[in-house]
């Protein structure tokens, strides 16, 4: 009886690592140490819109526009919650701007492709640059860092799931003259300091489970809720000149 109690012990606190998408296990190997490592966070420069500091949702809504959000807030960082749908900010924004992005994702190793970690950052609601643990895979066009099935990065610069990662977005909004399309929209973007898309251009208007609309007009930022408990901090918008 004495053996059964502490392998039931045993086995419950195996199980509960296991079900933590914060820790890493045993079988996990990472590629190289720096990979273990959290991204620098960076704070925002003079003249940046922040987004979120951590300290509330003030600057976002939920995707109707209209409704409070319901992700959690603990300790400065925003988390997805299944079910409890994307999110978008109040602003919208237009012309030519940096978007600055810190998020990591869960160490789910029961999925597989789409199924870990999942979520995006849509520019404008319209343009996603995917979020996802990719770590370790050839990266496609639907794997981290992606333009979402339009440009695979160029590089697979992930870090490992529980890790704090960054983007850098460089967003041009298409042209319109007499309300026909001159020249698409165009993005650049940074992944852990590493450029892994260089002024690509978008021939759609909207990426799929995009906020869609004109795309003349401006638009807010996404953050996607695919049912993954991805997190986000330090988000902030610089208007480029």
């Amino acid at each position: 009886m004495r053996f059964l109690f502490c392998f039931c012990l045993l086995f419950a606190s195996v199980a509960l690592a296991a079900d933590d998408p914060w820790k890493l296990d045993d079988k996990f190997k990472a590629a190289k140490p720096e990979d273990l490592k959290d991204a620098e966070s960076v704070k925002p420069p003079k003249g940046a819109i922040i987004l979120f500091d951590g300290k509330d949702f003030s600057k976002w809504v939920k995707k109707n526009g209209k409704d409070e959000v319901k992700w959690t807030l603990k300790d400065g960082v925003m988390e997805g919650v299944k079910d409890h749908g994307d999110i978008i900010t109040k602003d919208k924004f237009g012309g030519k701007f940096k978007l600055h992005v810190e998020f990591r994702v869960p160490y789910e190793p029961g999925g597989k492709g789409q199924g870990r970690g999942n979520s995006g950052v849509y520019v404008q609601g319209r343009y996603e640059v995917q979020v996802l643990d990719s770590y370790g895979l050839k990266s496609g066009k639907n794997d981290c860092g992606a333009i979402y099935n339009v440009a695979a990065p160029s590089v697979n610069a992930c870090k490992a799931p529980t890790v704090w990662q960054t983007y850098d977005i460089e967003f041009t909004s298409p042209k319109f003259e007499n309300g026909k399309k001159t020249e698409p929209a165009r993005m650049s973007v940074s992944h852990n300091g590493i450029k892994i898309h260089d002024n690509v251009p978008i021939p759609v208007d909207n990426t799929t489970a995009g906020l869609g609309g004109d795309p003349s007009t401006p638009g807010p930022i996404l953050l996607q809720d695919h049912g993954h408990p991805v997190q986000y901090r330090n988000i902030w918008l610089l208007p480029i000149k």
